[in-house]
């Protein structure tokens, strides 16, 4: 694997050079055959991608070309789940990140490094902060035009951007604009934009504003959330099976507290999924985030166990024993109710298999004439347990 620069040859080591002249196939995008002169032995990546046309060479001397490091968004990692380690040696140069920030004068570790060229700006949203830097990959010239007004319209419309084509070549470009004056024509790929954010963006703890998420009124109201979220728990990499997920906010918070977490929501109400799924888009989770439709615990089977399981709606005895005995030893069971039936369902649940148990008793001031009083909310009861 070799990482290729805009300029092309140039920028190359001794290492490399005699990698590619010694290769029988050359795979890369277009443009990275064209900078290397590959000739006769070029062969394209196939759409969509996969590296089968690489390890059907096994055993020739092959080349694979990427933009900087080929294990920074390139193909290094894709190739890495089928080779061994005597198969492959990797020629790294600058990454475009690398590029950017010493372009910039970034320090790089404090910089969010992102590949947004295949997944939606919304991605940004939890990450976007008074004072935070990011530099981002995206699709091809016309996309900074599209994440400009993405930010203008959710919340940072003065943002200054640093639009960046083709670094470290002869082509390059660095256009500096704000992201509500935007006025840029498309350019050339490969392109970054790199953004320093000025609005306060999201909070980054859990419990957010209930204004934030599509919602009928289904939904654990934000105090209750927060209390919640604590109790679950999240940890990164884990799943979370949410059922009787509403509008999906416990999800959408549980994937915001962890890298990687994921959520599988059930919910017995068609409508309601369509609030999950805008929910899962708004914040950029749709690839962390599904919903199922179906009634527990029906609609349990076939699925990957989960980490932790909360129960926000439609609990039973039924499904607390069913929950008991499919659940590997070691995940953690939420479960919320208001009501008197489930209430004792809970403290049942409760004196049978242990954990905790605890009420949550809310109140808020309200208006009362011209004074004001405590308008208080329904209990809520919450059990907790580790299987």
């Amino acid at each position: 694997m070799i990482g290729l620069g805009e300029d092309g040859l140039a920028g190359l080591s001794e290492a490399s050079r005699k990698a590619l002249d010694g290769a029988q196939t050359i795979f890369g995008g277009p443009r990275h055959l064209e900078l290397v002169h590959a000739g006769a032995r070029g062969q394209a990546w196939p759409v969509p991608f996969s590296t089968a046309p690489v390890l059907a060479q096994r055993g020739q001397p092959v080349v694979v070309l990427a933009s900087g490091d080929p294990f920074w968004h390139g193909a290094g990692g894709a190739l890495m789940r089928d080779l061994a380690a005597h198969e492959w040696v990797s020629y790294p140069v600058p990454s475009c990140f690398a590029l950017a920030a010493n372009r910039l004068g970034w320090k790089l570790e404090d910089t969010l490094c992102l590949g947004l060229h295949a997944t939606p700006y919304a991605k940004l949203l939890p990450l976007l902060g008074r004072g935070t830097r990011a530099i981002c990959t995206l699709r091809d010239g016309a996309a900074p035009s599209e994440l400009a007004e993405w930010l203008v319209h959710n919340g940072h419309p003065d943002a200054q951007l640093h639009v960046m084509e083709r670094l470290g070549g002869p082509q390059e470009r660095v256009l500096p604009v704000l992201a509500k004056d935007w006025d840029l024509p498309p350019g050339g790929a490969p392109v970054l934009v790199a953004i320093e954010a000025t609005q306060p963006g999201l909070p980054r703890a859990s419990g957010l504003a209930d204004a934030l998420f599509a919602s009928d009124g289904q939904i654990t109201k934000r105090p209750i959330r927060a209390l919640t979220l604590s109790t679950l728990a999240p940890r990164a990499g884990e799943l979370l099976w949410d059922i009787g997920g509403g509008s999906g906010s416990i999800s959408v918070e549980w994937c915001l507290a962890a890298p990687g977490a994921r959520a599988l929501c059930f919910e017995p109400r068609p409508e309601r999924l369509e609030n999950i799924t805008t929910n899962a888009a708004y914040f950029g989770l749709s690839h962390r985030l599904a919903a199922m439709h179906g009634k527990a615990p029906q609609v349990l089977t076939g699925h990957e166990l989960p980490d932790c399981v909360f129960i926000g709606g439609g609990g039973s005895q039924a499904l607390l024993q069913h929950l008991w005995m499919i659940l590997p030893e070691g995940t953690r069971l939420v479960a919320n109710g208001v009501t008197l039936e489930t209430e004792t369902l809970l403290m049942q649940a409760h004196a049978q298999y242990g954990g905790h148990l605890m009420k949550a008793e809310i109140a808020e001031a309200g208006p009362l004439g011209t004074m004001r009083d405590w308008r208080r909310a329904r209990p809520v009861i919450q059990w907790s347990v580790t299987r």
